[in-house]
């Protein structure tokens, strides 16, 4: 695996950066594009990630236009806000209908169109305006996508029906439904785009990922929905090699890393890899970006230790326990911990004398790993793919009644998107919640406001229209207002001490506040800072995360803890 140099690489005009939040695609992206215009190239980075810091990285107030940055003569920055550009293109789906249908069926409207999937789509609509601007394309050498599009978005784009007025005609039930609705006359710039993205002569997708097993099978996941597109031109970062260890934290680390990257998904170790060291500084300003891919780094000055005391784990389940909790979800991004954060809340139940039962959708067997002593502790075994099929086939089943071929291969690939599985999977934990008694719930998924909220809508809905499929189960609507009490629910907020995981972890407390969900403390999971390393580099990058700690301590209102970094979670809670 090579240094990754891009004055090394034949780069093609278009390069697409993706990876899962918190990898480091933003900072690979713009040391990228500040290569290229160091060199003389004409540069346009674009950014459509909802959790960019790009104004920050540059120091320089951004909008959804190209904006030259100031000393660097040959680079242009645009920063999409794809969360305001949804509200603005749901509103302009859903005003028509005010004053026309029912509150209860605007309700539902608007929150089917209040998710993941209708982000995706406005930000697809501004890569589609970048790649069919004839002038963009004239006027630089190479344009930098920091985010692409998932393999969902580009797969219901091409389907027929995607072009029809499919609102109208939705008579479907709980989804993410209607998302592409008065897309119109849209679809030639959009169909440009996608051959520009399935043209590997001109377009490179670069997946940022990290040494670490959950990074790498996400990236395997993206690489797949890609390729089943013919999306195939793909190169692999690995961003965050530590090069060398000294103490026990810092050998652990270098350890693990070099394990998971020994045990590398197949698919991925078939494409050209190449790695970025872990580097002591955040990415923030020009100095550092210029510095990021450099061969030759600046000296690295260790920080001297300090000593914080913070709550932890435990100090959170002894206020659940006072304040008699029955129900306790775990929330956070892929990565934050949130199983691990789970069964150690199950076992501190336990110990307090309390009859737990785990509800989880991590595989049985990793279970057994992290959990061998269950006493006191019935785990229910979620198992994701077979509820996701159930609750697709119970919807086709039905939809395939009343639907044409077209308008049905819409609604099986809607049926694919997060929020659907979201669902499928949210109807197995109210199952298990209506069925436990005298027990403490400990679920390692909650499930995001918008999910909670359109479950709720639907059920209103269903009032007064008859729905044809995606009923809400009884169980869901007895479980709905138990969430919404706080004296029985609480969900405890997983992240990390960095930028991407705070950030996303606020817009989900946000759901979760639209969905009167009680969500009182913060965790701040595998933090390297309460390890007391004394390793050079991981010294430096321990004392940055204060930052990061402090920002939680004053969204939380000083309900937040912080556990220390685990180098590998199965192996120490087995012993």
């Amino acid at each position: 695996m090579d240094l990754y140099d891009p004055a090394d690489l034949n780069l093609t005009k278009y390069l697409f950066f993706t990876g899962k939040g918190g990898v480091g695609k933003t900072s690979v992206a713009c040391a990228t594009a500040m290569n290229m215009a160091d060199r003389g190239q004409k540069v346009m980075l674009v950014s459509t990630d909802p959790a960019s810091n790009l104004q920050d990285v540059f120091q320089t107030k951004l909008t959804n236009k190209p904006t030259p940055i100031q000393g660097i003569p040959n680079l242009a920055v645009a920063n999409f806000d794809p969360v305001t550009a949804a509200a603005e293109y749901r509103e302009g789906i859903v005003g028509p209908y005010r004053g026309v249908l029912p509150d209860s069926a605007i309700e539902n409207m608007e929150e089917q169109l209040s998710g993941s999937c209708t982000v995706e789509i406005a930000s697809f609509n501004e890569f589609a305006n970048f790649l069919t601007d004839k002038t963009i394309e004239d006027n630089y050498d190479h344009i930098i996508f920091d985010t692409a599009p998932t393999g969902h978005t580009l797969r219901m784009l091409q389907l027929p029906s995607a072009w029809n007025d499919y609102l109208d005609e939705n008579t479907t039930g709980v989804s993410c439904l209607g998302q592409l609705s008065g897309l119109g006359d849209k679809k030639q710039m959009y169909e440009h785009a996608v051959e520009t993205l399935n043209n590997g002569d001109i377009t490179t997708i670069v997946i940022v990922s990290r040494p670490q097993r959950a990074a790498l099978i996400e990236s395997k996941r993206a690489y797949m929905e890609l390729e089943k597109l013919n999306i195939n031109h793909h190169i692999l970062i690995i961003n965050g090699i530590l090069e060398q260890a000294d103490d026990d934290v810092s050998h652990e680390i270098f350890d693990q890393q070099q394990y998971d990257l020994n045990n590398i998904p197949d698919i991925l170790s078939q494409l050209k890899r190449y790695y970025v060291p872990l580097r002591p500084y955040n990415v923030m300003g020009i100095k550092n970006i210029r510095t990021l891919l450099n061969k030759q780094q600046p000296k690295v000055i260790p920080m001297p230790a300090e000593k914080f005391d913070f709550n932890n784990l435990q100090d959170i389940v002894d206020d659940y326990l006072k304040t008699d909790k029955k129900i306790i979800f775990t929330m956070g991004k892929g990565g934050v911990g949130k199983t691990a954060v789970a069964i150690k809340i199950a076992k501190k139940l336990v110990a307090a004398g309390k009859k737990v039962r785990l509800a989880t959708t991590d595989p049985a067997d990793h279970i057994d790993l992290y959990l061998p002593d269950k006493t006191g502790i019935t785990v229910s075994h979620i198992d994701e793919a077979k509820e996701l099929a159930d609750y697709q086939d119970e919807v086709i089943s039905k939809a395939r009644k009343s639907m044409d071929d077209d308008n049905l291969d819409y609604v099986k690939e809607d049926l694919r998107s997060p929020c659907t599985q979201e669902i499928a999977v949210f109807r197995a934990f109210a199952r298990i919640v209506d069925q436990s008694q005298d027990e403490i719930v400990v679920i390692d998924t909650a499930p995001t406001g918008h999910t909670l909220l359109l479950l709720e809508s639907t059920q209103n809905y269903a009032h007064e229209v008859k729905r044809s499929s995606g009923e809400v189960p009884e169980s869901i609507q007895k479980l709905l207002p138990r969430l919404q009490d706080h004296h029985q629910t609480e969900v405890l907020t997983v992240t990390l001490p960095e930028t991407t995981p705070i950030y996303e972890s606020v817009r989900l407390n946000e759901d979760l506040d639209r969905a009167k969900i009680a969500h009182t403390w913060w965790l701040v999971n595998q933090s390297m800072y309460a390890t007391q390393t004394t390793n050079d580099i991981l010294s430096v990058r321990a004392s940055e995360e204060l930052e990061w700690i402090e920002k939680v301590a004053d969204i939380s209102k000083g309900h937040y803890a912080v556990e220390q970094w685990i180098p590998d979670f199965e192996q120490n809670m087995v012993h």
